[in-house]
């Protein structure tokens, strides 16, 4: 059945397709088009699930790490705290802005909103040992994309640090 949030959904997913923003990717599962996997690449790569509701665009998707994160605005359980994906949202927004969004948000932090008290307070406080925490995750990033029995770069990433490790684990 075709209705306005699938066939908006045919049409993020074409525009992601033909014109994709650097370090972003994104697909509907293989049985549910309202069921988005995602990776996200800043410095390293984050999967998250993007879920639609038949109200999108109007009401935002529920937008879900499923990386493990060390970050100020994601919470454990991966959720994010994102003024677009709550009371800023507007219906303009497609999947490729909410993507870029999270990427940007990732790449700089907004301890102002935290959603994880203990990575906000690093940041602001003692960013070393925040960048320590980040380190971590990155790396467990870069092991969890960059599988020994295959060269695998995250799609949009001209990063040769990124671009060596893979190709040194393949």
């Amino acid at each position: 059945m075709s209705t306005p949030a699938r066939r908006r959904l045919m049409r993020d997913f074409k525009r992601l397709q033909e014109d994709p923003p650097a370090g972003v990717s994104g697909a509907p599962s293989e049985n549910n088009i309202m069921v988005w996997n995602a990776p996200v690449f800043v410095i390293g790569t984050f999967k998250l699930t993007v879920e639609f509701t038949e109200e999108y665009p109007n009401k935002p998707p529920t937008v879900r790490f499923i990386s493990k994160m060390f970050h100020p605005n994601v919470y454990a359980d991966g959720s994010i705290c994102l003024d677009i994906l709550q009371n800023r949202w507007s219906p303009t927004y497609d999947v490729s802005s909410i993507l870029t969004s999270i990427q940007s948000l990732l790449d700089e932090p907004n301890p102002n909103s935290p959603a994880n008290s203990q990575a906000a307070q690093l940041y602001q406080e003692n960013k070393r040992e925040y960048e320590k925490h980040v380190s971590a995750i990155v790396e467990q990033s870069w092991r969890d994309t960059c599988h020994p029995w295959t060269i695998h770069v995250p799609i949009g990433t001209d990063d040769p640090v990124m671009l060596f490790l893979c190709v040194l684990h393949a």
